[in-house]
């Protein structure tokens, strides 16, 4: 399988099991990247971007990255509370007062983050139309009351996540999500990381190959199937079904919570900038009070609905270090996704770290596992 890019001297075990995922784990097309104290120490990428056609991974290949993305919109969230725009503390409804209905007056914005807010699906069942237009998902939480008290207990809201903390953030700045991260960072940094894949950029995304027999899920009644498919409306992953996470229409719009396209290099690009700065480009996006505050852990534990506690720990929208998510230490924030895309950065080890692949498997793979292993040992951590 071929293979492209480099490692800095010292990082070589990032390159050996960056090639190892290829020979012993299953990896189809992927690529890796590592930012050390702001500056890049590994870029690494190969294999197929597309099954059906042979075309190569390249340097600039992009890849869905699924719920890698709520990490991309907290941090959206996050730089306007910076700049005295948000407060993460005070209710939605001062951003967004048609919220505060059926329960909501209270729920904040950081409760969203940590998936407290009893939002986790829609009660109503949306058509792909009126997803993609947006509006029509926001007026239906207007309506919506909580499944429980907000703020007394924890269930992924995967993509109502998105649409809570889009809003705001729309409300407040006049822009969807997708353009504010263009205008905040994205533009400037040079980033292929969207929210909302623009569509002369579609045609060029690694294609997400499924495994075999498909992903089972529960019943179409089950909660988390809700979730993951919007009452029936999405299909999970669906790299080849007109209503799946992978079709043109559903790629284009804009998920927050569960949609964009990165390439590696733009997740440990935009966490890096997050936590140590790029050098000679981009001082420190997120100030030492900031960092500290999305690392206290707010949520762990089962979930509402009896999913048992798996390891997950979450602070402020970002995945921390924990078993079911391995990082480097307690400075580390981040976020994954279906399939095993993963962006995470840590200011006390200065790192950035972006990854991103295109063949789906078990619950059993473990490939970035290994990529941090071998960061975490280049490292001396």
């Amino acid at each position: 399988m071929e293979h492209g890019g480099w490692a800095d001297e010292g990082y070589g075990a990032v390159a050996d099991a960056f090639r190892r995922n290829f020979s012993e784990r299953g990896e189809l097309g992927a690529a890796v990247t590592v930012f050390v104290d702001g500056r890049e120490v590994a870029d690494l990428w190969g294999g197929i971007a597309d099954e059906r056609t042979g075309r190569p991974w390249e340097k600039d290949t992009a890849a869905p990255i699924f719920s890698a993305v709520k990490g991309v919109t907290t941090l959206c969230a996050l730089l306007l509370d910076q700049e005295g725009k948000l407060d993460l503390d005070a209710p939605v409804a001062r951003y967004w007062p048609e919220f505060a209905r059926h329960g909501k007056e209270r729920i904040t914005t950081r409760t969203v983050l940590a998936h407290r807010a009893g939002l986790p699906a829609l009660d109503r069942t949306p058509s792909l139309a009126e997803i993609t237009a947006w509006t029509p998902v926001v007026r239906a939480l207007e309506e919506q009351e909580p499944l429980w008290e907000p703020g007394e207990a924890i269930e992924y809201h995967g993509h109502t996540f998105g649409f809570l903390v889009g809003e705001v953030i729309r409300r407040i700045t006049g822009l969807t999500p997708g353009a504010y991260l263009r205008r905040a960072v994205a533009d400037e940094l040079g980033l292929r990381t969207w929210i909302g894949v623009p569509e002369e950029e579609i045609p060029r995304l690694a294609r997400v190959k499924e495994p075999d027999g498909g992903i089972p899920l529960p019943p179409a009644d089950s909660l988390i199937t809700r979730i993951l498919t919007m009452n029936g409306a999405l299909v999970f992953p669906g790299t080849d079904d007109p209503h799946g996470y992978g079709s043109p229409r559903v790629l284009a719009a804009e998920f927050p919570g569960a949609g964009g396209a990165s390439t590696a290099r733009g997740l440990a690009t935009l966490y890096a900038a997050a936590a140590t700065g790029i050098d000679g480009v981009v001082p420190r996006l997120l100030s030492r009070n900031t960092l500290d505050d999305i690392v206290r852990e707010l949520s762990s534990g089962p979930s509402w609905s009896g999913i048992p506690d798996l390891g997950t720990r979450w602070g402020t929208g970002f995945k921390l270090d924990c078993p079911s998510c391995p990082m480097l230490g307690p400075r580390s924030f981040g976020h994954d996704g279906a399939g095993g895309p993963m962006g995470f950065g840590d200011d006390e080890y200065g790192v950035g770290f972006g990854y991103v692949a295109n063949h789906m498997l078990g619950s059993d793979d473990d490939r970035v596992d290994h990529l941090v292993a071998a960061v975490r040992k280049c490292l001396g951590a």
